[in-house]
């Protein structure tokens, strides 16, 4: 899709759908840790996002992850992954429609997050993902260069966030986190 905002700080893009499953279940389990590992996910520490065999996989909450992977793979991964955890008390959904994705990249992009969520972004780390709020809306977001983030949110109010994003991103140039 073609960059809805071009500033000389901040651009605003759509990304395409992706496949994104939803793991619950006990995460400090050695036994169930031990099962995703051999299915090619790793479990990462608290708020944060990792590469795996599969794409990556972040922490949303200590019972909770979240793997993004090809669209492609993802029906098969998840029927891999429902198979492999059956004698454990997990839960395996597919979120691919469910969720929509952005990238807001360049200098301007951590002044505008900031601007619209309850985030002490100059602390924002490489590898650490937020679940927070985005104006009125759920959202998660992380950086994997320090600079340029992606946030995901539920589809359903996926025009709203593009319209706070780029709104935000509109008066980024300049301004600089401490």
């Amino acid at each position: 899709m073609p960059d809805l905002l071009e500033t000389p700080e901040t651009t605003v893009t759509d990304l395409p759908p992706g496949g994104m499953i939803l793991l619950r279940g006990s995460l400090a389990d050695a036994a169930f840790a031990e099962v995703l590992t051999g299915c090619g996910i790793s479990v990462p520490g608290t708020r944060q996002i990792v590469p795996c065999t599969v794409g990556q996989v972040g922490w949303m909450s200590p019972d909770e992850l979240l793997v993004f992977c090809e669209a492609t793979a993802s029906a098969d991964l998840a029927l891999r992954l429902d198979a492999a955890l059956s004698g454990q008390h997990a839960l395996v959904l597919r979120v691919d429609d469910m969720r929509a994705r952005f990238r807001i990249a360049g200098p301007g992009a951590r002044v505008a997050l900031a601007k619209l969520c309850p985030v002490d972004m100059a602390r924002i780390a490489p590898a650490e993902l937020r679940r927070t709020r985005l104006a009125q809306i759920p959202a998660a977001f992380w950086t994997e260069n320090g600079a340029d983030f992606d946030l995901v949110c539920f589809r359903s109010v996926a025009g709203y966030a593009r319209n706070v994003l780029t709104r935000a991103a509109r008066h980024t140039q300049g301004i600089v986190l401490p």
